[in-house]
């Protein structure tokens, strides 16, 4: 794996006369008589960082679990590169190109930070298991480009020092640097980040931010960011959605975002 996969600039430039890379259409689901999530309807075209945001409660997680499959919505369509995931079970979201992290980090906990990175490329010897099993020529090549790839993306999420140390003796911040680096190993199109600054410093956040903005620029892939950290995600994102109670209250740039009449009221009890 390259970091530089993509000219981040250039898949931008495509995305303005291209279909978005994903597209939500009326979105709804109910847990008994709750309304988790109602009508919600968005896009984001190839090449964006677009962030979600909204009080607690408002949906962001949920509206993930739908996009990666774990929850069935009861209406709506989600649509990823001209795909349908209504009908693609969980275990295949990732081969289509959308991996996630969790806003409680998910590792294995034994494991070191390199295994954990290294199981995120899985999906990179495609039906070729057998041959790593057998450890014949194919086998040692698929073994040794998965090696570069772990070694390329520790030292990119800064975690060579603690490469071979079990996750379970790091830190929260240090965790979902590991869960960073998982994820990116699936090679994905999408990367949805639920709450990627939570737990971090003020310097751990702004290295953060760097990241998010390398993993698009240079490797070229969609971003699509649940936080809290309102002055991450302001500075840090294309496209802002707004959540409350389930709704889509609001959708723009950063700046329109901000200054929206809905959001100021969810977020501080009054009017701008």
């Amino acid at each position: 794996m390259q970091l530089s996969q993509t000219d981040g600039a250039g898949v931008r430039d495509g995305g303005a006369c291209a279909p978005p890379l994903l597209r939500v259409e009326g979105l709804g689901l109910r847990f008994g008589g709750i309304r988790a999530l109602a009508d919600v309807s968005f896009s984001v075209a190839r090449g964006v960082i677009c962030g979600v945001i909204g009080p607690n409660g408002a949906g962001k997680t949920t509206l993930f679990n739908c996009l990666s499959r774990l929850y069935a919505p009861d209406e709506g369509e989600i649509t990823f590169d001209d795909r349908c995931l209504r009908t693609v079970r969980a275990h295949e979201v990732p081969r289509l190109g959308i991996a996630r992290t969790f806003q409680n980090v998910a590792l294995f906990d034994r494991q070191s930070v390199r295994k954990n990175v290294e199981a995120g490329c899985f999906l990179q010897f495609g039906g070729r298991h057998v041959s790593a099993l057998l450890r014949n020529r194919r086998g040692a090549e698929d073994r040794r480009e998965v090696a570069a790839c772990v070694e390329e993306l520790v030292s990119f999420a800064r975690l060579r020092e603690v490469a071979d140390v079990p996750v379970s003796q790091l830190s929260f911040g240090t965790r979902k640097r590991v869960e960073l680096a998982r994820a990116l190993a699936m090679r994905p199109r999408m990367l949805l980040l639920d709450e990627p600054a939570a737990g971090l410093n003020h310097e751990e956040v702004e290295e953060l931010l760097g990241w998010i903005l390398e993993i698009r620029d240079r490797m070229g892939i969609s971003v699509l960011l649940i936080e809290h950290h309102m002055n991450l995600v302001m500075r840090v994102s294309d496209q802002v959605v707004v959540l409350e109670f389930g709704r889509k209250i609001a959708e723009g740039t950063p700046d329109e975002v901000a200054t929206h009449p809905d959001v100021v009221r969810a977020y501080l009890g009054g009017e701008p």
